[in-house]
């Protein structure tokens, strides 16, 4: 008679659970993927100090796309603006 310790258990059936069914929606991952779409197209002019002073800095930093550090700059500005003057009820 075998003991139930000596059994061996199959590797391959042992190795396998059941898959959850609770994914993401594909509906939200579609419209989160259009929501970060860049859609609306600004310019800025530059004088030539100002142009100047954005390459150097690019080449410092080996900064390959201008339009990240624009936006980057940008976003960072205009939110911290916007954390610094929220507003208050009294």
């Amino acid at each position: 008679m075998k003991s139930p310790l000596s059994r061996t258990i199959n590797p391959i059936v042992a190795g396998k659970r059941k898959k959850s069914s609770s994914g993401i929606d594909p509906e939200y991952l579609k419209k989160q993927k259009e929501s970060l779409v860049r859609k609306h197209r600004q310019v800025i002019y530059l004088n030539d100090s100002e142009m100047a002073a954005i390459s150097r800095y690019c080449d410092q930093f080996r900064v390959n796309t201008k339009a990240v550090l624009f936006r980057e700059a940008i976003m960072e500005k205009v939110l911290s603006e916007l954390d610094d003057n929220h507003p208050t009820l009294f």
